[in-house]
Parts: C-alpha cells; structure tokens; sequence
C-alpha cells in the first residue's frame, strides 16, 4: 500500500505540473498576445499621435494664411483709403486752384499798374500844392484831415502787403496742386525736397510755434510716385506736430518756439536716398515702439487718430517703392522717423 500510495502522489504531482504547465503555456501565449495588442495599439496611438501632430502643423498653417490673408486685406483696404484720399484732395485741390488762382491772378496783375496811378495821382497833388500853395479853406481843412504825407507813405506799403498776400495764396495753392500730383499716374523722376516743402507749406499754419531746421543734402531726381510719398512726409510730419505739442502742454511753463522738427537728407553711393525726420516731441514708450506700423494702433485719443497714417507711409515705402520705414524714439526726447528708398524703383 505504500509504494501504490506514494505512486499516487507521484501521479498527481505529474497532473498537477502537466496543468501548471498547460496554464503557464496559456499565459505566455496570452500575454504574447497582450504584447502584439498593446504593440499594435502603441502603433495606433504613434499614428494618431503624427496624425494630430500634423493637423496642428496644418491648422497652425492655416491660421498663418488666414493671418497673412486678414493683413494683406487690411493693407489693400488701406491703400484702397489711400487712393481715394489722395483722389479727393486731388480733386478738391485742382477745383481750388481754378477757382482762386484765376480772381488772384487778376489782382496780383493790376497791383503794379494800381501802384504806378497811385504815384501819380500823388505826383498831381504835389504839383498842384507847389503851384497853389493857398488853396480854398475847404481844400485845406480836407488836406489836413486825410493826411496826404501820410497816405503817400502808407499806400505803397498797404500794396506791397497786398502783393506779398496774393504771392503767398498763389504759393499755396501750387503747393496743393504739387502735394497731389493731380493726373500724374505711375512712377516719374522728381526732386524729393519740392515735396518736402510742399508739404511743410501746407502744414505751416500748423507748425506756427515749431522750429523747422533743414538739412538738405544733394539730391539726384529720384524715380517714385510722388504724390504717395508726400502723403508719407505728411503723415510722419503731422504726428510730429502732433508730439510736440503734447510734449508742450505737458510743460509747467512751456518755453518759446521750443518745439524744433529736423529734416535731413543724404544721397549714399549705394544708390539709396536717405531721409530722417526728428521731433523733439513726447516720444513713444519702449512698449509700443514695435506697434506704431500696424493698422488701426494709435497713442493720441479718441476722436484724433486712427491709427492708419504710419500704417499707410509704411506700405507706400516697402511695397511700392521697395525702401525701408524705421523708428527711433526716447521718451520725452523725440523721435526720429528713418525712410530709405532706392534711386531707381
């Protein structure tokens, strides 16, 4: 009985170690099979992974066009404004010009033959007060009561006035018409500083307190759209008045004509014409530097800016003319607006 119980024992152990390995085997085949399945899944989710990877590339693809797309509208919708604005200034100006210059022109023409009747007609008078010099009580009392000796003198200088008052509308409405270049259309050789003082002319009123100080270099003619780039020296130039001036009423005791605009040229060998305008005006802060070209920003209140005028210079200068537009600035130092712009476009 005992080695019939002992072979028993061994019998079973040999089951139970068959089962063991039955189940061992079983578990090696399953977890190679959770293996391959997590293998496979961690594929799936690599896949999914690159996949997502590059939707994200491509949506952030997509939104960089779409930004580019907003920009590019937004500058066509500026240069849309621009063209109409500089059409209506050239329309207005040119129905200006016609209806001042042809009456001023009139006057300005007969000041000189006014002038020269005028001498006579006090030529007369001497003559007459040589041979009359005892004329009736009434002539005298009249003589003495419009002071002839004075009116010889002031007539002519009240004429000169006149004269020097027509000369200047005259100036001005030329300025207008230059400043908008008026039925020139394209790209033409012109002299940048004409434009500079066109544009200062029309500004003057404006800058009646301000110290305008010219360094003008020699300047070749410079091929480019005129009227385009007056309005890019109206625009930095009036934002400079603009500086100044809230500079000054920042002042506890603002000094005289303490507002001062630089304007510099320079012809570069490389064939680059350089131009900077500085102001001594408020400056603009570190923080908003970066953003004084992008459409629609602006410092100054609401209700005086829009935030197109540099936006606008900016585009007129790279795009159409293939130049450069750079700011410097300090504040309450100035600014200093850089335009370079090559010889021929």
């Amino acid at each position: 009985m005992g080695n019939q119980e002992h072979s028993t024992q061994i019998q079973e152990l040999e089951k139970t170690i068959r089962i063991l390995r039955r189940k061992l085997e079983r578990s090696e085949k399953e977890r190679g099979q959770i293996e391959a399945d997590v293998a496979t899944k961690e594929s799936l989710l690599k896949n999914v992974i690159h996949e997502l990877q590059t939707s994200k590339q491509t949506l952030e693809a997509q939104s960089q066009d779409l930004q580019n797309a907003l920009e590019k509208m937004q500058m066509m919708q500026l240069q849309l404004i621009q063209s109409e604005k500089m059409s209506a200034l050239g329309q207005t100006t040119s129905g200006i010009a016609h209806e001042i210059n042809n009456p001023i022109s009139f006057i300005h023409g007969n000041l000189a033959p006014l002038a020269a009747s005028i001498q006579d007609l006090f030529q007369l008078i001497r003559l007459y007060h040589r041979y009359f010099p005892s004329p009736p009580a009434e002539i005298g009392m009249k003589r003495e009561r419009i002071d002839i000796a004075f009116l010889e003198y002031d007539i002519p200088r009240m004429l000169q006035s006149m004269a020097t008052g027509t000369r200047r509308i005259r100036d001005i409405v030329l300025a207008l018409r230059n400043f908008s270049r008026l039925g020139e259309v394209g790209y033409k050789a012109v002299d940048l500083h004409e434009g500079i003082d066109n544009t200062l002319m029309i500004l003057q009123q404006k800058m009646a307190e301000i110290q305008v100080v010219k360094h003008y270099g020699e300047l070749p003619l410079v091929t480019c759209v005129a009227g385009d780039l007056n309005q890019v020296f109206m625009n930095i130039l009036n934002n400079a008045v603009d500086a100044i001036a809230k500079k000054i009423a920042h002042q506890i005791e603002p000094l005289p004509n303490s507002g001062m605009i630089s304007i510099r040229t320079e012809y570069q060998p490389n064939e680059q014409i350089v131009i900077s305008i500085t102001d001594n005006g408020i400056g603009i802060p570190s923080n908003m530097i970066d953003k004084v070209f992008d459409p629609f920003f602006t410092t100054k209140e609401i209700g005086k800016g829009t935030g197109l005028g540099l936006a606008i210079a900016r585009q007129i200068v790279m795009e159409k003319h293939r130049g450069s537009l750079e700011v410097y600035s300090k504040v309450e130092q100035g600014t200093e607006f850089l335009i370079r712009l090559p010889l021929q476009h």
